[in-house]
Formats: structure tokens, C-alpha cells, sequence
């Protein structure tokens, strides 16, 4: 007996309805969304492509709980998703999303809601801005980052993402 060929999860390259108008038609291209984790007591930030699929630097190795008072003594970090786009002035930052997260290495365990970061990147990726629960220094953080990598993306992204990384 045939079993049904079952649909999966397709990370789509380029446009999913380019030359054709059936399967994959409004699928999302998670080609130009990248993760940034923030470090708030480094006060650094740096893109970690593993954190597509939970497995960044930070990740690697602990067992996430969904309740945070679970974890005593945990390091805290943001997993920002940032989706880049184009219009006719050129690229900009143009989806913003961070999500909670922590992580005490000493035993081995973390804090985040998965579906938060799964919800979060799909906002990113539908040009959201969602930095408002982010802590001032984390703000301070990703806009120094987000200037740094690319002045004129920069320059070019929303009022609204530069006024939610504004302090004051």
C-alpha cells in the first residue's frame, strides 16, 4: 500500500512563486532574516546563524524549562530576529523582533518560551517591530550593532524601529 506524500516544512530559496502559481505560493523565504544574540552583560552582539534551528553558541549544550524562576543565576541574552529588505532607496533593517532568553552554564539550563521565538521570527519576517520589552542597555546594544554593520541600513530602516531603540 502507497502511504500520502506528507508536506513538510520547505525553507524556500528566492521567491516560492517565482515561474509557477501553485505549491509554495505564499510561503515565507527565511532567506534574508538573520539571528543576532545580544549579550547584555558583555554588551555585545553578534549574528549566530546556529540559532536558526535553536543550535547558537549560547544554546548549544542546555536544557531549556519554560518557567524562568526554574533558573537561578541565569546570564541573560536576547535572540533578536532581523529581516532585511529592499525598497527603491536600497536595503534597510525592516523586521525586529527580540525574544527572552537565559542561560546559567554551570547547570546546564536556560530559560525561553519556544513558541515566543518561533512567533517572534515570524513577525520579523512579516516586517514587524517588536523591541518594546527589551531593558534599556539591551536596546543600546542591538542600535549600535544594527549602525555598525551597516550605516546606511541603518539610516534607511523605520522611524519606528529607530525610536524603539531609542533611550528617553
Amino acid at each position: 500500500m502507497e502511504q500520502k506524500k506528507k508536506v513538510g516544512f520547505n525553507i524556500i530559496k528566492n521567491d516560492p512563486t517565482d515561474g509557477h502559481k501553485g505549491f509554495g505560493k505564499g510561503a515565507l523565504s527565511l532567506e534574508n532574516v538573520s539571528p543576532v544574540i545580544v549579550d547584555v552583560e558583555d554588551g555585545s552582539a553578534h549574528i549566530d546563524i546556529g540559532a536558526m534551528h535553536a543550535r547558537s553558541a549560547v544554546e548549544k549544550g542546555i536544557k531549556f524549562l519554560p518557567n524562568k524562576e526554574e533558573v537561578q543565576g541565569a546570564k541573560p541574552y536576547w535572540l533578536v530576529w532581523v529581516t532585511v529588505d529592499r525598497n527603491e532607496a536600497g536595503p534597510y533593517y525592516a523586521g525586529v523582533t527580540a525574544c527572552e532568553m537565559t542561560v546559567n552554564r554551570d547547570i546546564r539550563r536556560g530559560y525561553k518560551s519556544l513558541p515566543e521565538h518561533v512567533n517572534r521570527m515570524d513577525k520579523s519576517l512579516k516586517r514587524h517591530i517588536i523591541v518594546s520589552d527589551m531593558d534599556d542597555k539591551s536596546k543600546d546594544i542591538l542600535r549600535d550593532f544594527l549602525m555598525t554593520h551597516n550605516a546606511e541600513m541603518w539610516e534607511r530602516s523605520s522611524d519606528e524601529l529607530k525610536d524603539g531603540l531609542t533611550i528617553g
